[in-house]
């Protein structure tokens, strides 16, 4: 099975970071989110074939993933024009039209459920998880049959409150480039984009028989706050927070954290839920519940519920910060 990753996007929700990086590749728990989701597909489903449409400061993107991962066979295709998820799926189409089946899965979402299960599943399925509010979300209404019957993307006013998470099998794959090629060709577009769930939304039309599968626990990582809900999520995961930290100086490390190699941390707390990058130096600094970027200064500080990008600097506050990279700020 291949694994389809959109990942062109803006993520016009999480500037100033990126600005200077892709949203994929923000750390979170020591290591880019476009990570911990190839390797969870990896391990969780031994999945081996990868095919990764990029855009957005798509090199940054394309360097990490052959650098990281040589081993796998991975493909890129570049959607130039960001006319929605829909539309980078249909530029997709040439990579996964000889498949059997595909795993579409979102690179800017951390999912808990079973995945193995998940691909086990002789037919079509789309992710989802009860939501409060769905009227953000691509939402599906499920019939008396127990397939779904309708898949609406952001409705005004929901049927139903089950969301779509990012996560779809499909089983059926002639009649997704069909849908797509239809949507396309036929310019439909839903609040201005050419969406995935309108291509999902034909496929129902046309018979598909999809089932909802509900994940355990899902996280869109376009906004500050689930960004940092999900970094300290992922640090609880066996293998994700640093284990053997070196005897810094004078300075109380509270579990979990994820400190990068180099780092000079002295007189400080770090932690809980702290993801550190490489050769940054902290001192005098209480930190929780936060990210900082590779190469970051943080000095006479404290930091709560803050994402620090790389090569900052800050000195003398204590407030809850949302710093890109390259930025300097003296509070003293």
């Amino acid at each position: 099975m291949k694994a389809v990753i959109p990942v062109a996007g803006v993520g016009t929700r999480l500037r100033p970071h990126t600005y200077t990086q892709p949203k994929p590749l923000i750390p979170v728990a020591g290591k880019p989110l476009i990570a911990s989701i190839i390797d969870q597909l990896v391990s969780d489903g031994g999945i081996t074939e990868f095919i990764l449409v990029i855009g957005y400061l798509g090199d940054k993107m394309r360097n990490y993933i052959e650098d990281r991962y040589p081993h796998l066979d991975i493909t890129f295709v570049y959607q130039e024009a960001r006319l929605g998820l829909g539309h980078a799926m249909y530029m997709a189409i040439d990579e996964f039209k000889d498949s059997e089946e595909i795993l579409i899965v979102l690179g800017d979402t951390i999912f808990e459920g079973n995945l193995k299960a998940l691909l086990k599943q002789s037919n079509s399925c789309l992710g989802v998880k009860k939501v409060d509010d769905p009227r953000e979300f691509g939402v599906v209404e499920i019939g008396d049959n127990g397939y779904i019957n309708r898949v609406v993307e952001k409705p005004r006013i929901p049927k139903s409150n089950m969301a779509l998470v990012g996560l779809y099998k499909i089983s059926d794959v002639d009649i997704l480039i069909e849908a797509l090629t239809y949507i396309v060709t036929n310019n439909i577009l839903t609040i201005d984009e050419y969406q995935l769930s309108d291509a999902l939304m034909r496929m129902v039309e046309m018979g598909v028989q999809f089932t909802a599968f509900e994940v355990d626990n899902w996280y869109d990582c376009g906004k500050k706050d689930i960004l940092l809900d999900t970094n300290a999520m992922l640090l609880k995961r066996q293998g994700n927070a640093s284990e053997d930290i070196p005897a810094f100086e004078n300075t109380i490390i509270v579990h979990p954290v994820s400190i990068g190699e180099h780092c000079e941390i002295k007189n400080s707390i770090i932690g809980p839920n702290v993801c550190i990058g490489d050769h940054s130096i902290l001192n005098y600094a209480i930190v929780s519940n936060s990210i900082i970027g590779s190469y970051a200064m943080i000095e006479e500080a404290v930091l709560e519920k803050s994402i620090i990008g790389s090569d900052a600097a800050i000195k003398g506050l204590s407030l809850s910060l949302n710093i890109g990279d390259n930025t300097e700020i003296d509070f003293s």
